[in-house]
């Protein structure tokens, strides 16, 4: 888990007000542009807790692949992801060259993470008796499988 920065605020002290802009415009300005702040900080919020849902499910993913000595990526479901979430870019008239680069930010941290969890299976197996280890994901993870269970999973 990464730290909080020094210069961050955490959410009990962030001030949704706060603006270098404060006193340099009109006050209908101000308070419009806070407003339309406030909704993009509720939407970042909820970005913050998709990622955390999203890294959760690919966990599980994980400790399914780790159990079965798959590989932590899958290229061909990486390319398919990125093609989809290009073209869903394209729909919502966001920049796919962004919505590209934002989902190989994210695989690359599940292959980390995914390796990282095969390692620890790795370690664990060789503690047990030198027999394979059936090591499964943490109970009630819910592990998915099929076509879908990678790490774009």
């Amino acid at each position: 888990m990464t730290q909080h920065s020094h210069d961050v605020p955490d959410s009990e002290s962030y001030d949704a007000s706060a603006s270098s802009l404060a006193g340099q415009v009109d006050n209908s300005v101000m308070a419009e542009l806070l407003s339309i702040r406030s909704s993009i900080d509720n939407i970042d919020a909820t970005l913050v807790f998709l990622l955390a849902e999203r890294f959760k499910a690919t966990q599980k993913v994980g400790f399914l692949k780790a159990a079965h000595r798959l590989p932590a990526g899958d290229p061909g479901r990486e390319t398919a992801q990125i093609a989809r979430l290009r073209r869903l870019a394209e729909e919502a008239h966001l920049d796919p060259a962004f919505a590209e680069k934002f989902l190989n930010f994210i695989i690359g941290e599940v292959i980390r993470h995914h390796e990282a969890i095969a390692e620890d299976h790795e370690a664990a197996s060789g503690k047990q008796d030198g027999g394979p280890a059936a090591e499964q994901a943490p109970q009630g993870t819910g592990v998915a499988s099929g076509p879908h269970a990678s790490a774009v999973a």
